[in-house]
């Protein structure tokens, strides 16, 4: 686990409106927009489904590292609570998410 920062766990924990993450090169926007959406898809009360995410980010490269990431930070919760159904089911679920470039 990731020590945060105190922006980044706000950004992560955010629930009310849009969330605009703009910070420089290597700060860890995609480290906390991939916690941020794992946090939101596999929350115990009403988690989010893939189909209602819209991911964007500028490059190709950029939107196929983080559906990688996101993909990977679920793989780990699986492999730490194999017995969980439901991430079973989520990570089957994570190619309705849309993850683009504008």
């Amino acid at each position: 686990m990731r020590n945060w920062t105190e922006e980044q766990k706000q950004a992560i924990y955010a629930e009310n409106g849009t969330l605009l993450i703009c910070a420089g090169a290597g700060s860890g926007k995609t480290s906390v927009l991939v916690e941020r959406i794992v946090q939101k898809l596999t929350r115990e009360k009403d988690p989010v489904p893939p189909a209602a995410l819209l991911v964007v980010t500028f490059t190709n490269a950029a939107a196929a590292e983080m559906r990688a990431r996101i993909y990977r930070r679920i793989g780990e919760q699986l492999s730490n609570s194999p017995g969980t159904g439901a991430l079973r089911s989520l990570l089957a679920r994570l190619d309705e998410m849309t993850v683009c470039t504008m």
